[in-house]
């Protein structure tokens, strides 16, 4: 299955609800310090409460530092009382799993609950569960909501483990005993979402800095980690165990970026390098770790791409990567909208994509327009701030590329650099001729 929607409320910098539709290839533009990060990190937060076994609704040591603090970051205003609401859609053959809920900060037992939270399946079955306000040190007790309210239970002592219910107390009196096959049917549902749930990946705006060698590890990683850390030792694996097919398709898209060279790992002294190899001579290397900046930012992510293309996940995978363009030539940035485009076409993979490139969303449109790619592939959001609070609006693309709407001043930066430029000549020729 695959995350399709998501809904923050009183999220981060998002006091409003927004309701995010996420198509296989999402873009979200803004201006800098609008909100773009905490949008685009969301799936990554929640997830951390549906694959968890933490009785916490969020699992954030799992997330570290660099992603966030601490829960009341998460809180608009980070308010020590406050809450914030969520929702999440998947979708896939089996049918649809619709999970929406609100998490309160309880800051006198430094500790959170799920004060609520609604689960429908294929909009047949529906339960909405509500804390009773008992205290959180125990197990919480909630008011049990079956079709859409027609039927309730209160006084009903749940356990969970992250966002989802885990196991129904069966209290000895008759108060808050919830009938066995409604038991069985909720928990059913919480298992049904953690398996439905994608494997979140995130790519942070900075990549590592290449070594100049590399151990070979025992096994090749599965994946290249948030900072690109592991693709030296996929690369490395793939020369030795593998007779470079990996390497060959990572130059082969490639290419493009960079004419003239290809990628290449080499033994020297019982360690491994990742250099680039003339395409003219073989003999003129260069390790990576002297070259420029922009080629070790993006080369992790053409590793994973062609890891994928190679040996296809069996499972839905969301990937979250912020500024893929960094330190990139703009002629690059259209060649990584191609390459999102098909992995998006080809493999199970998803892409929520924070970006400032022009470029890139241009390729995005002309491939529409070309008839290469579906509209349906593609969201577009911008996020904006005003007075302390962002928004996110979908700016709609149709069949010819075409924009429904674009915020005024954002990426005019070179017209208005040359009208101003044109400005500043005309007024010395008419300074020089006065």
């Amino acid at each position: 299955m695959s995350l399709v929607r998501m809904t923050l409320g009183s999220y981060r910098c998002f006091t409003r609800q927004q309701d995010i539709e996420l198509r296989p290839v999402t873009l979200v533009l803004g201006r800098n310090n609008a909100g773009k990060s905490a949008l685009v990190r969301a799936p990554l937060v929640f997830g951390t409460g549906i694959r968890t076994d933490s009785p916490e609704p969020l699992d954030l040591d799992q997330l570290g530092e660099n992603v966030v603090d601490s829960f009341t970051d998460l809180v608009y205003g980070n308010r020590a009382l406050g809450s914030f609401q969520f929702g999440l859609g998947l979708d896939g053959p089996s049918g649809s799993i619709e999970l929406s809920g609100t998490v309160q900060h309880v800051r006198e037992h430094h500790t959170q609950v799920v004060s609520e939270l609604r689960v429908t399946t294929g909009g047949l079955r529906r339960f909405r569960l509500e804390w009773e306000l008992s205290d959180p040190r125990q197990t919480p007790r909630y008011t049990v909501e079956t079709e859409a309210g027609e039927v309730t239970w209160s006084d009903v002592p749940i356990v969970f483990q992250g966002l989802l219910p885990i196991d129904v107390e069966k209290p000895a009196g008759g108060a808050g005993r919830l009938p066995e096959e409604l038991v069985n049917e909720l928990l059913g549902l919480s298992l049904d979402v953690r398996a439905a749930y994608p494997t979140v990946r995130y790519f942070g705006p900075f990549r590592d800095r290449p070594q100049r060698r590399y151990r070979l590890p025992g096994r090749a990683p599965a994946e290249v980690g948030m900072l690109g850390e592991h693709a030296a030792g996929i690369l490395a694996s793939d020369k030795v165990r593998t007779q470079s097919r990996l390497i060959r398709q990572i130059n082969e898209n490639f290419a493009d970026h960079l004419p003239g060279w290809e990628v290449d790992v080499v033994e020297r002294g019982g360690m491994w390098s990742v250099v680039l190899t003339s395409r003219d001579d073989d003999t003129i290397r260069v390790n990576l770790a002297d070259a420029g900046t922009g080629v070790a930012q993006v080369l992790p992510i053409f590793v994973q791409r062609a890891a994928d293309l190679i040996n296809p996940p069996t499972g839905s995978i969301l990937e979250i990567i912020e500024q893929p363009e960094l330190h990139l030539h703009p002629r690059a940035h259209a060649a990584l909208a191609d390459l999102y485009l098909e992995a998006a076409q080809r493999t199970p993979t998803r892409f929520l994509i924070e970006t400032h490139s022009e470029t890139l969303l241009l390729r995005l449109r002309r491939r529409i327009a070309e008839g290469r790619a579906d509209p349906s592939q593609v969201a577009v959001y911008f996020v904006d701030a005003a007075d302390g609070a962002a928004t996110a609006r979908r700016i709609q693309i149709d069949a010819d590329g075409n924009l429904d709407y674009w915020p005024a001043g954002v990426f005019s930066e070179d017209y208005e650099e040359t009208k101003e430029l044109a400005r500043a000549q005309w007024e010395r020729r008419d300074s020089r001729a006065g």
